[in-house]
């Protein structure tokens, strides 16, 4: 197993010792107490910004709306007397701007990719208008809010200076400490879970616009308290808080100190600061400068592909990343053989079953039509609890998209499916799951930029914790039952001596049996297996199909696969497909003696076809 990343101290550390010289060593370099202090309250923010985009992959351009939403919350409260305590005040702006990033959250989530990015952006607008205009009474308008008082400790006014500083620089470790722990935390894993694999990672049963919203709030709260410090560092709300601007340099600044790594943002913001402060006051240049600071991130970027800090990061785990692969044989090869097929694995949990006399599985008149296309039409057909069921049929029969609609990830457009006489349909793939369907894909699903053990274990989170859960505190590798199943599942599948390999690393053959490694992890009832034997060598499919059978004597499983040799070994049943239609279903006797399947299989025509 992967030895625990919170078991290590350094990254903490290393911030401290950097946090403590930074004044000592920048000020003689043409810095300031001031500078200094943007520049953390930049890192604050960043911390924030890093664990939505760096570790969960959604873009936003709208953190300006958050940050000048605590920004001149809690300075409105301080100016206009509602609130004398600097502290309260702070605490209220920040509130504030997660509310509002709830409500942001809540509709930007719903779309991914580019979309999620223009929703954030049109908000961010929005923020900026309603600043500007019809809140202008209280945010001051283009004049902002001065007169923001500073904090106090045991009566004593926290002044400019260093003062100032070592307060920034406590609340930043704070946040750094917070977010680093949220990155490492079962939580954390599925958010990494999302930006790998954003389809898998529902199929194997987390919410995932649960976890993208509560990412979505996280981030929204540093971005208000970094607004609120901004007030109270200079005394002064600027309005310029809300504008795109600020989320632009949030980007810039993250992108060149290196995503991901939290620190970037901190990074990427002293060097973006210190030139743009320092290029203006050069003699010649200085009308220049947002040119010269454009070429030295168009530079930096195709320099340092991974930022500054991650540039260095990678300096370090570069050795040991590459000690994890050696010896992963390339696509051929050493790739063919597969260590003998343990024992299958247990349920870690008991499932839910609304009646254990009712099939295991049963479609009843099943229909996908896609305008004029109909993909499958009016199937039915029952899986047995506790066989082995195939579905064949030939090319474009309807196999994958009825598999689709078992497991429902589509939604079928007429009839229902039933999971121990529950009906399923409409309950999405991730409802599904944690009711006890499991279901390995056709083509592959994996999070390649994970290790096998981390692939395991989001799977066996979802198993454990339910669809959502915010375990910010713990250890992602320190819930027993989930590391028993994740051992479990990687004995099984044979995957022992890779478990701390990151996947893109693996070859097909390896990458086939963790794919079905997965879908076991979950603990499923009902395992719905699409096509295991796709791709495989010859030697390969022989130990895949011991596996299948070792996997079947422990639940129900049910088959998709071409290799009618491997069918009618495994299977007790099979029901046949044929252009979207019900053909046959029967023993795997009565399927081979089938005349109308044999015409299916080898191009035959029926009489009353024409030519």
């Amino acid at each position: 197993m992967a030895a625990r990343v919170r078991g290590t101290l350094w990254p903490e550390l290393a911030v401290v010792a950097v946090l403590l010289v930074a004044p000592f060593v920048l000020l003689p370099l043409g810095f300031s107490y001031d500078l200094l202090q943007r520049i953390l309250d930049w890192g604050l923010i960043g911390l924030g910004f890093d664990l939505l985009f760096g570790a969960t992959g959604l873009l936003s351009f709208g953190q300006a709306a958050f940050y000048g939403t605590g920004g001149f919350v809690a300075a409105y409260l301080l100016v206009g007397h509602v609130i004398a305590n600097v502290w309260l005040a702070l605490v209220l702006g920040t509130i504030a701007a997660g509310l509002v990033g709830l409500v942001v959250g809540w509709l930007a989530v719903r779309r991914i990719g580019i979309y999620f990015t223009m929703i954030t952006l049109a908000f961010g607008e929005m923020a900026y208008f309603l600043e500007n205009s019809p809140l202008s009474h209280y945010t001051g308008g283009e004049n902002g809010l001065p007169g923001v008082p500073v904090p106090s400790l045991g009566g004593m006014p926290i002044s400019a200076g260093l003062p100032m500083y070592w307060l920034l620089a406590v609340l930043f470790f704070a946040g750094f400490v917070l977010a680093r722990r949220i990155l490492h935390s079962p939580f954390g894993a599925v958010l990494r879970a999302i930006k790998g694999n954003t389809t898998r990672t529902g199929m194997t049963g987390h919410s995932v616009p649960a976890y993208k919203l509560a990412v979505f709030v996280i981030a929204a709260l540093y971005a208000g308290l970094a607004g609120g410090l901004l007030g109270v560092l200079q005394s002064y709300m600027p309005p310029d808080a809300f504008a795109l601007d600020t989320s632009g340099q949030l980007v810039v600044q993250t992108v060149i100190g290196g995503v991901g790594t939290l620190v970037g943002p901190l990074v990427g913001a002293t060097l973006w600061l210190w030139l743009r402060d320092n290029l203006q006051q050069v003699p010649h240049v200085g009308a220049l400068w947002k040119l010269i600071l454009g070429l030295i991130f168009v530079l930096l970027v195709v320099v340092l592909k991974r930022g500054i800090a991650g540039e260095i990061r990678w300096a370090f785990t570069r050795r040991r990343l590459a000690a994890a692969e050696a010896g992963v044989p390339e696509e051929t090869g050493d790739a063919a053989v597969m260590p003998p097929t343990a024992p299958a694995l247990p349920l870690s949990a008991p499932l839910v079953v609304a009646r254990t006399d009712a099939p295991a599985l049963r479609a009843i008149g099943v229909s996908k039509f896609y305008g004029g296309l109909h993909a499958v039409e009016n199937v039915s057909f029952e899986v047995r609890t506790g066989s082995i069921h195939a579905v064949i049929g030939p090319n474009g029969a309807g196999k994958s998209t009825l598999f689709k609609m078992l497991k429902d990830e589509i939604a079928p457009t007429a009839g229902e499916v039933l999971l121990f006489g529950r009906r399923i349909t409409g309950l999405g793939p991730t409802r599904t799951a944690q009711l006890g369907i499991g279901k390995s894909n056709q083509l592959n699903q994996l999070f390649l930029d994970l290790t096998v053990t981390e692939n395991l274990r989001i799977a066996a989170l979802a198993r454990a914790r339910g669809t959502f859960r915010a375990d910010l505190w713990r250890a992602a590798d320190s819930l027993p039952a989930v590391e028993r199943q994740v051992a479990a599942a990687m004995e099984t599948v044979g995957l022992i001596h890779r478990a701390d390999v990151p996947v893109h690393v693996l070859p097909y053959g390896e990458k086939r049996r963790l794919e079905i490694g997965i879908a076991l992890a979950t603990g499923p009832n009902v395992l719905l297996l699409d096509e295991p034997l796709a791709g495989m060598s010859p030697a390969e499919r022989v130990a895949t199909r011991a596996l299948v059978r070792e996997i079947g004597r422990t639940r129900t499983l049910l088959i998709v696969e071409h290799d009618m040799d491997a069918i009618f070994e495994l299977a007790e049943r099979i029901t046949v497909l044929y252009e979207g239609r019900l053909l046959a279903d029967g023993t795997p006797d009565e399927i081979q003696g089938n005349q109308a399947v044999q015409d299916a299989y080898l191009g035959g025509l029926h009489e009353h076809e024409p030519a």
